[in-house]
């Protein structure tokens, strides 16, 4: 963020773009991906694709409405994309590892919701230029670039730091000499203290909050099982949803960007929110094609249950990589942006 811009101003742009984001997200994706597909089937699925790619750069371009953008801003969020789809496919052909999916969450809780949004949308468009584009494309987009957003939101602490107090201008100055990296013990010391520092009572809420619902899902279970005859369904997805709902009620504040905390919100959000949508989108697509079934809500609650296996692995796994290396990748991106002044 440039000198001479005050907190005012500041926050205003912020909850400005935040709102354009949720309106974006929430409202004109899903809306244009259900338009494309009802319309036109499964034939136009990479321009389905670019359209989702010109939403997300909205509001990331907004951060740049006062400003020229910088190239070092442009070079970290390109970075990041290259840096998660080789890593996505490294682990792909190697390890049973969903690293794209961590990567992705990783950027959110670093660069902020709405870059978050770009790199995950961006790095499964490019990664299924090898990994097969399909009629899924779109789908997948929206929920990599959803986990980052939403990773932005529960995580990310952009502070304000006037120009003329004493840490700014120390930075600055360490920054315009180039001694910002030669100093790394000072620095890389206080990032990390920082990040490790992980507070039950911030995560506890949100946890208990989901578990309380997936007890509330075994019992609804017990007492009206239906048709479906096990627990291992939507009612893991649907009550999962409102548990994660009222975690964010009940957590005001945002979570460290340690280790566990980040490995419990990479596995609930990719659980209920990943999985969640992308079983719909195996419902519409299977809707649209020839001999498929139509969209009921019997069609997408046997998806539930064939999908929740794979949802469980994908979150797991997931989870396991960015509790071994989170906290490195988190502390590396924070030393590169205090080093160039990024985002300042």
């Amino acid at each position: 963020m440039r000198r001479g811009v005050n907190t005012a101003q500041y926050q205003a742009a912020s909850r400005k773009r935040t709102i354009v984001s949720v309106i974006l997200i929430f409202c004109m994706i899903p809306v244009s991906i259900l338009t494309l597909v009802r319309l036109a089937g499964s034939d136009i699925y990479i321009a389905g694709s670019l359209l989702i790619i010109i939403y997300t750069m909205i509001p990331f371009f907004m951060v740049f409405e006062k400003r020229k953008p910088k190239a070092r801003e442009i070079v970290l969020i390109a970075m990041m994309s290259a840096l998660t789809v080789v890593i996505h496919m490294f682990f792909h052909l190697t390890l049973p590892l969903q690293a794209g999916t961590a990567m992705v969450i990783i950027s959110g809780i670093s660069l902020g919701p709405e870059a978050g949004f770009l790199v995950g949308a961006l790095s499964r468009f490019v990664c299924n230029f090898y990994m097969g584009q399909g009629p899924w494309t779109p789908w997948q987009m929206f929920c990599w670039g959803l986990l980052g957003f939403l990773a932005g939101l529960a995580f990310n602490k952009i502070e304000y730091r006037s120009p003329s107090s004493k840490a700014f201008s120390a930075e600055y100055a360490s920054i315009r000499t180039g001694d910002a990296g030669n100093r790394p013990d000072s620095t890389d010391t206080e990032l990390k203290e920082e990040i490790s520092s992980t507070n039950f009572k911030l995560i506890m809420g949100p946890v208990l909050s989901i578990l309380f619902a997936m007890v509330a899902a075994y019992v609804s279970y017990m007492l009206f099982p239906g048709e479906d005859n096990t627990f291992w369904g939507w009612r893991l997805y649907c009550f999962g949803l409102a548990g994660l709902l009222a975690g964010v009620i009940l957590q005001r504040k945002r979570l460290n960007a340690d280790g566990l905390t980040m490995a419990l919100f990479t596995f609930f959000v990719t659980f209920i929110v990943y999985g969640g949508i992308m079983n719909v989108c195996a419902m519409v697509m299977s809707s649209v094609m020839p001999g498929g079934k139509s969209i009921s809500l019997n069609a997408l609650r046997l998806l539930y249950i064939t999908g929740a296996p794979y949802d469980l692995e994908h979150a797991g796994t997931a989870a396991v990589f960015i509790f071994l290396f989170g906290r490195i990748f988190v502390t590396k991106i924070e030393r590169i942006k205090i080093k160039y002044g990024i985002y300042r």
